[in-house]
Formats: C-alpha cells, structure tokens, sequence
C-alpha cells in the first residue's frame, strides 16, 4: 500500500485546512488562526483486488441493539445499529449524562458488557449518580480517561457490546499537537473513533457540549461524520424533556422520544398529549389545544398567547416554543385581512411544556390563540384546531389528519376546526364521534369561533 505525507495548516476556529500558511482564514475570516500540524499519512492507490463491486446483492439489515428504552428506541429507528456511531447534544445539566447512565444499565440488564468512559467527572462520581439512580451491575465497566488512544486500547482489552464517551469535547488524540477541545483535536478524535467502531462494529455513543447559540460545540463537520445526532432538548425549570432527532442514517428524523425528569432520574412518558394538557387552564381566553404530529406519534399541544396594549414605542413579540419569524407573519396576515390592529400591542406566545413545534400546522392555532385574547373570548375547551395559514389569509391543508383526529378523539375531544382541503381527503367513517368544521379563510375563523 503506497502512502504519501502532506503537511497541513489548520484554523483553529473554524477547522479550514491549507496547504500554505495564511494570514487570514478563508473560511470564517479569522485572522492570525492557521497553524501547522503534523505530518498526517494518507493512505493512497488500493488495488483492484481490494475493491468489491456490490450488484444485486440484498443483503439483510443488520440486527438493531434494542436498549429497552421504548422513547430512545423511537428516535433511533428502532434500536441502535451495530458499527454506528451516535452524537447527543443538549445544554449543560439538562439530562444527557443521566440518560447515558440509565441506557448502559438497560443493557447491563440484558447481559451486554458496557463500557463508560468519561473525562469529565471521576469514577467516584460516576458512581454518586448510579447510587441515585439505583444502578448497580457487573456488566457496567466505568474508566476516567482523555486519551482516544488509551480508550481504544481499553476496549480492545473489555471488548464491550457497547461504548459511551463523555463528552468529545474533553478528548484528545496524542498525535495532534493542539490543546482538547479545540477544533482539530474534536475532530480527529472522533475520526479514530469512527474508524474504531466502523471496523469493529462496535456502537459508540458521544455526548458533545453546545455552543450558547445550542448548536453543538466543535467544527461542524463533526455533524456530518457521525451517523446519528439527537438533541435533548427542554427548560431546566420543567420536568419534561424532549430527545430529538436532527440526523439518522438508520431511521426517520421526524421522531422524537419525551421524557420526565425526576429524582430517581428520566421517566419515559407513554401518553405525552395528557401530560401536556393535565394543567391546562379552562374557559380562559388565549388558550386553544393543537394536534401536533411528531415522525409517527401525534401530540396535542396547548397554544397559549397573551395580547396587551403596549404602553412603549415598539410593541414586543416574543414567542417561545414556535417560530419567532411564524409569529411576526401570523400577525401581519391578521392585520391586513381582516383589519385588527396589532401593532400597538405586545404579544407573548407559548407552547406549554416545554415543547417546540416547528410544523405549520400550527399557524391556525397562534391564529385562534391570538384572536381569542385580543377579543377575550373563549374557545370551547372540547375543540381542537390544526391548519396552515397562507399569505393571502387562506387556510391550507396539512397531512397525516387522519392520525391527528383519532388522537384529539382518543382524548375526549369533540369539535375539530380543520381546512376544507384535509377534510375533502378524509377517509369515509374517519370521524365518529367528532364534529368536523371546515374553514377556507382567516374569515371563516373568525365568523365560527368569535362572531356570535
């Protein structure tokens, strides 16, 4: 196998390489960030012999590693796939070290031999939270280390069914000269241990730090070499979390997996439309339920809005949960057509629980939240809403309604304000038991909920 060396200067910012010195990065324009690396060896000119041509082979999936967590088992498309490698980010203290912990016990309790390696925390530590969490098993094997190499020595020696690293951002390859944590060594480090996993098949879990922006820390194409990323996301002030996926080679990324937090540690929540809707206030104006669809699990969501004369010169809008950009639009298209005036006002908008919904099947609900509060008007507690809201005022169409009508149905509700367009392709008997409205235009809303 011929091999070639190449010298290389790298940004430290952003992660650009060069083959020549540069003043100024120009990728991120950073000036004065390029530095030289070692020598790397690129392995180059494999044989003919040595490539395989795949045609017409079908060859069966391989078997899914089923932690026994149903909510993890969602979002990664059924279990984990052997040889991948699967990236979690979230914000600091929102769960992600307390979820790791509870999966390897999962799989310690199926007789998997797992391995924890973090260099973050010492195995004292470690073991204060599994005391909490009242995990206890032999087949959990613990080390504090930084070194990749030192961790790719050690599971070569415990030969684990499975590895977590905690966190990436923490390790450090002994053969690039920068500092850990920086762009270089996150990067090469979580190339050793791609290739670990790749040739070995073993499945390797990364838990990696967030910037305060909430994308995760490092060069962004961190992002694209590993074959899973999950998000934790939620507010350290609510008990509920939301495990989301953002990228999956294996799977959907439609799927998200809802957990409560409590002492004893994560909770899954088996039926999330009744815990996001047990404290929902009733015949109080600026509260409308939703039907959320998230990959293959509907949702009912509470829409909370609060509109107030504003006594400053610029109103506010400030949305949490939903597209702050969704509102500001919302808001203009109930301006213009059907002429109330909002610019004077503030406006507050929140999905309660915690959740975030980014599907525009929710633009009719901010709609009939924002109206019922400026008119102080309530919407009947039995009615659900879902549509998407058009520049021209019109109510779109929006898919999966079908699944949205059985669980409003499911939950006792008994009126569904739909557009006209998704009940034309509603199957026959689809809606038994519930009172179907249909509604073409944001006139049409306001002729149905507030006109009397």
């Amino acid at each position: 196998m011929a091999a070639r060396e190449q010298l290389l200067f790298v940004c430290s910012s952003c992660g650009y390489e060069s083959r020549k010195w540069l003043g100024r990065c120009p990728d991120c324009g950073e000036w004065d960030t390029l530095s030289e690396q070692k020598k790397r060896k690129i392995r180059v000119g494999k044989t003919v012999a040595e490539v395989h041509l795949l045609v017409g082979e079908g060859g069966e999936e391989p078997m899914r590693l089923v932690t026994g967590i149903s909510e993890l088992d969602r979002v990664l498309g059924g279990g984990i796939v052997p040889g991948s490698m699967v990236l979690i980010g979230g914000d600091p203290g929102i769960g992600k070290s307390t979820l790791i912990l509870q999966l390897l016990a999962a799989l310690a309790r199926q007789k998997h031999k797992v391995l924890y390696v973090t260099g973050e925390e010492s195995v004292g530590q470690i073991r204060m939270r599994a005391d909490r969490l009242a995990v206890q098993s032999s087949n959990i094997f613990i080390a504090t280390e930084n070194s990749v190499q030192a961790i790719i020595a050690l599971s070569e020696e415990v030969k684990p069914a499975f590895l977590a690293v905690d966190s990436i951002q923490t390790m450090y390859s002994e053969e690039t000269g920068s500092a850990p944590g920086s762009v270089t060594q996150v990067r090469e480090s979580t190339s050793l241990l791609v290739s670990l996993a790749k040739n070995s098949g073993l499945p390797i879990i990364l838990i990696g730090h967030v910037t305060k922006d909430g994308a995760i820390a490092g060069p962004r194409v961190l992002e694209h070499m590993v074959d899973t990323v999950l998000y934790f996301e939620g507010d350290r002030g609510q008990v509920f979390r939301v495990l989301r996926t953002v990228k999956n080679r294996f799977g959907s990324t439609n799927e998200i997996g809802v957990f409560e937090m409590k002492e004893s540690g994560l909770a899954e929540v088996d039926n999330p439309s009744a815990l996001f809707l047990a404290e929902r206030p009733v015949n109080v104006p600026g509260s409308v339920v939703m039907p959320s669809v998230e990959g293959t699990r509907p949702i009912l969501v509470e829409v909370q809005a609060l509109v107030s004369p504003s006594s400053l010169g610029t109103a506010r809008r400030t949305a949490i949960g939903a597209d702050p950009q969704r509102l500001a639009l919302l808001t203009a298209v109930l301006e213009k057509k059907i002429g109330v005036t909002l610019f004077d006002h503030d406006i507050f908008l929140n999905i309660a629980g915690g959740i975030r919904i980014d599907e525009p099947a929710l633009d009719l609900g901010v709609i009939v939240a924002l109206l019922s509060s400026l008119y102080e008007k309530v919407v009947d507690p039995t009615t659900v809403v879902c549509g998407e809201v058009g520049l021209a005022g019109e109510i779109r169409g929006v898919g999966q309604m079908e699944m949205r009508l059985r669980e409003a149905r499911r939950l006792g509700f008994k009126t569904f304000l739909m557009p006209e367009s998704s009940n034309r392709r509603l199957e026959a008997g689809e809606t038994p038991g519930m009172q179907v409205h249909t509604v073409r235009t944001v006139h049409d809303v306001v002729e149905r909920l507030f006109v009397p």
